[in-house]
């Protein structure tokens, strides 16, 4: 026994008759006998799982582009009002880095790139926060 909870365990069969009519697969329709409108319906519908997964695509795509596009304004105005007052240079220019990064990740989201995307949309918010701790 296997403890998955999934798995498909048949009762043991002690009547060799009963496991014989277990073993046999259903009969397939003969090619001779014509499809029912019904069933010939249901063939023709589109699969919804695959609309499903293209809808949660293009709504990955869009969260990568405006999180990385935000992101990037956020650090670009950061890095501009750093600059204006008596900071170290180091952070501005940690701030338009890690804006940079982010803008990078946001172009990325809108072709489809959603995983590299999120992995330089934290690279660039790190960038920024190590900015920050050197104010």
């Amino acid at each position: 026994m296997s403890g998955r909870a999934d798995s498909d365990t048949d009762p043991e069969i002690t009547d060799p008759g009963a496991a014989a009519a277990q073993d046999t697969e259903p009969e397939a329709v003969p090619d001779d006998e014509p499809i029912d409108a019904d069933e010939q319906d249901d063939v023709d519908e589109p699969d919804d799982d695959a609309e499903d997964a293209a809808d949660g695509a293009r709504r990955a795509r869009w969260t990568a582009a405006g999180t990385g596009t935000v992101l990037a304004l956020a650090g670009l105005a950061a890095a501009l009002l750093r600059l204006a007052r008596s900071a170290p240079a180091l952070v501005p220019a940690a701030y338009a880095g890690g804006a940079a990064v982010c803008a990078g990740a946001a172009v990325l989201g809108s072709r489809g790139r959603t995983r590299r995307a999120l992995w330089l949309l934290i690279a660039g918010a790190m960038v920024m926060a190590l900015g920050d701790q050197f104010d």
